[in-house]
């Protein structure tokens, strides 16, 4: 597989983390890309229309995009467990997935209001909006925390645990582990595996 990536996108991190879980992560080419939300980047394009990363392509061809499915595809592919099968267990953990995501999604628009705007357009309600996104999934993650997992994780607490290292990464000033005792002591021992390690994101 040829993957387009950045070491900055908690999304490409999602699917790294899933790749060295299954032991197939030195089989994907990682392909240096530029996404941007304004100067997009066109090498992208040739794999996903929307210049995003991630984007891959298979060994046969396949274009597949955004983490979700290429997390998916992996998990498919390399018999492992990621993705629980049909039951509640498989409809929690897919949701948890929607939770990390969302909040993912929210902190991205603000680093990019923060970044890529002029600062004469700044638009403070829009940080504070999406911030405020970013706090409630927070909290719904708090009261989820006692049932979390480390051994045998699933692509819930996967998401949930890129989420909270981009928090890491780019919002240090939030000390989001302050409010959320039971997700900081999860945190702490999901972030100490060899998949986190060997993912950490840096400029």
């Amino acid at each position: 597989m040829q993957l387009y990536y950045a070491p900055t996108s908690p999304f490409v991190r999602k699917v790294m983390v899933c790749a060295h879980l299954l032991g197939v992560a030195g089989s994907i080419e990682q392909l240096a890309a530029a996404a941007h939300p304004v100067k997009r980047d066109k090498r992208i394009g040739s794999f996903n229309p929307l210049a995003q990363v991630p984007s891959a392509q298979t060994d046969d061809g396949l274009f597949l995009y955004d983490s979700r499915v290429i997390c998916e595809y992996l998990d498919t592919t390399h018999g492992g467990g990621l993705f629980p099968a049909a039951g509640p267990a498989r409809w929690q953990a897919l949701t948890r997935q929607a939770l990390g995501d969302g909040l993912l999604n929210a902190a991205v628009l603000t680093r990019y209001e923060r970044v890529a705007r002029p600062p004469e357009l700044h638009w403070q309600p829009w940080e504070d909006g999406q911030l405020e996104k970013v706090r409630d999934a927070l909290a719904e993650m708090e009261r989820q925390a006692a049932a979390l997992g480390v051994e045998g994780c699933d692509i819930g607490e996967i998401t949930f645990g890129c989420a909270l290292g981009y928090l890491d990464f780019r919002f240090p000033e939030l000390d989001w582990r302050g409010g959320h005792p039971q997700l900081a002591a999860w945190f702490a021992r999901f972030d100490a595996q060899p998949a986190m390690a060997a993912t950490r994101p840096h400029d």
